[in-house]
């Protein structure tokens, strides 16, 4: 049985990059909760590490910029459900 992270959240590394919202731009430096990214651009963040990657890359900081349409087996989506008390 694998346990939580921090966010309650089970087995979040190592299939697949997970596509988000956010364009690909620059950090503005320092921690930041739920940062943005800039309102355009060309590439949608991918965020993750996937099958194809060394273990050194598998977390959940690591990201790229992807165009949209961009269809591989190792990009995809997570779908989360909140439990409702």
């Amino acid at each position: 049985q694998k346990l939580p992270n921090a966010w309650g959240l089970y087995d979040m590394q190592g299939n697949v990059s997970e596509w988000c919202a956010d364009w690909l731009g620059a950090y503005a430096g320092g921690g930041v909760v739920d940062p943005t990214g800039p309102a355009t651009g060309i590439g949608r963040v991918c965020r993750g590490g996937m099958w194809i990657n060394p273990p050194r890359m598998c977390r959940c900081a690591g990201r790229a910029g992807t165009i949209p349409a961009t269809r591989r087996n190792f990009i995809g989506f997570r779908v989360v459900l909140v439990a409702v008390s």
